[in-house]
Formats: structure tokens, sequence, C-alpha cells
């Protein structure tokens, strides 16, 4: 008989709480203490106790087991390593619950779930910046005998392209009333 094993529902269905439940506990795993409402925090703790129950006998159906449950070889592979380790000597009271405040949106009251060992947490790493890409040579610039002849080419071309780019500029700037308003204010009087 299931008498007094009430589960919290969390009003959603069971798929979607199992799928909550297993990615509160993963997330638990990762950053070793989660911020999430008082009500999750306490079911995920209940499943969290049982993993680290399993992962303390270290063998290979344990490990199997936490695939199953959690859907991660990772998680599973760090509840063995990283947490069943600092849980060998203690029988019970893995994960605890702390309450925080409302949340201000919904007024829903929050809550820390975290270890009970003391666990470094995971450091963040820094982005380095990005490194500017070398410029690759030309194929013209290798040892061909044409390669000087292309080189003055493109140049030339680029000079052209430039000087036309400035004319159109300048002839926009020249006439209509745009144009003598925009030397007033500048102060070119000619």
């Amino acid at each position: 008989m299931r008498h007094q094993r009430h589960k919290l529902t969390l009003g959603v269905q069971t798929k979607h709480r199992k799928a909550l439940l297993r990615n509160l506990v993963k997330s638990l795993v990762v950053h070793k203490r989660i911020q999430t409402t008082y009500a999750k925090a306490k079911a995920a703790s209940a499943l969290a106790d049982q993993m680290v129950q399993i992962a303390k006998q270290g063998d290979l159906s344990a490990r199997r087991l936490l695939i199953s449950r959690l859907g991660c070889s990772r998680t599973a592979h760090a509840f063995l390593t990283q947490i069943a380790p600092h849980f060998q000597s203690r029988q019970g009271g893995y994960t605890r619950v702390l309450k925080i405040s409302n949340r201000v949106g919904d007024g829903a009251q929050t809550a820390l779930l975290e270890f009970t060992a003391v666990m470094e947490a995971p450091v963040k790493k820094k982005k380095e910046p990005k490194k500017a890409k070398k410029e690759k040579p030309h194929i013209h610039d290798q040892t061909e005998p044409h390669a000087p002849q292309a080189v003055k080419e493109k140049e030339e071309k680029k000079a052209t392209e430039s000087k036309k780019a400035q004319e159109k500029k300048e002839s926009e700037k020249k006439g209509g009333f745009l144009g003598a308003l925009r030397k007033f204010l500048k102060g070119d009087d000619q």
C-alpha cells in the first residue's frame, strides 16, 4: 500500500515534472547551488538525495541507474566522481533548502538549493580577446612573373575608384540651396 507517499505535483503533468526535476538536479550538480521556488527546491532536493544515495554505491549498475534517471551521462559521471566521495561517511541529508525572499513578479517564495558538503563552485572562464587575423599573402605576391604588374593594376584601380567617390561627394555638396546653407554654416565664403 502507498499510504502517505504523497509527491509534490508542482501543478504540472508527470512528464513535465520529471523533466523539470531532472534539469534542476543537473543544474545543481554543475553549479553546486541553484535558486528556484521553494516548492521546486523541496522536490528537487528529494530527487538529488536519491541520486547521491545511488552514486555512493559506485558500481556499474549505479552508473546505469543514474544515467537512466537523469538522462545524462556527464551528470552521472559527476555524481560518481565529484559528489559521492564527499558523502561516503554520511547516511542522509545531502542537500539543504534555504528560504530567501518572495519573487518580485508573482510573489512566489524563493529558495536556495545546495549540497551540504563544502564543494568549490566552478570558476567562470574569462573570455580572451580575439586575436587579429594575419593577412594572407595574395596569390600574385608569390613568385610569379606577372606579380608586379597585377599588383600595380589593382592599386591603380583602387585609386581611381576612390577619386571617383570623392568627386561624387563634392558634386553633391556643391549646388543648390542645401549646398549654400552648408557653406554658410561652415563659414566657407567663396
